[in-house]
């Protein structure tokens, strides 16, 4: 997979990151190398090899999925949105980043 000038210059836009027209060649380049390398890492045979979290092994410790009692126990939609500068029907609403 190889980008061109102007999908460098969509994803750029898409992040929020302002590029001047004289840097799309160099980060053309750089993101190339990046699925290149990415391309070689498919060439990998991970038959058999399971997936893991850590490099030893680790038992992660459970609790019981409950709500706390108090003002974070949830229950309060009003006071969790008080503050967002823009809510809807209790949901923070958010600019949209994805095309």
């Amino acid at each position: 997979m190889s980008l061109d000038e102007s999908t460098v210059k969509k994803v750029a836009n898409l992040a929020r990151i302002a590029i001047a027209d004289e840097e799309v060649p160099h980060l053309m380049n750089e993101l190339n190398g990046i699925l290149g390398w990415i391309e070689q890492l498919q060439e990998v045979d991970i038959e058999g090899v399971e997936a893991m979290t850590s490099s030893v092994e680790v038992a992660l410790p459970m609790r019981d999925d409950v709500l706390a009692d108090g003002p974070t126990g949830g229950g309060q939609p009003q006071a969790v949105t008080k503050n967002a500068p823009k809510s809807d029907d209790h949901f923070f609403v958010v600019p949209k980043v994805v095309e």
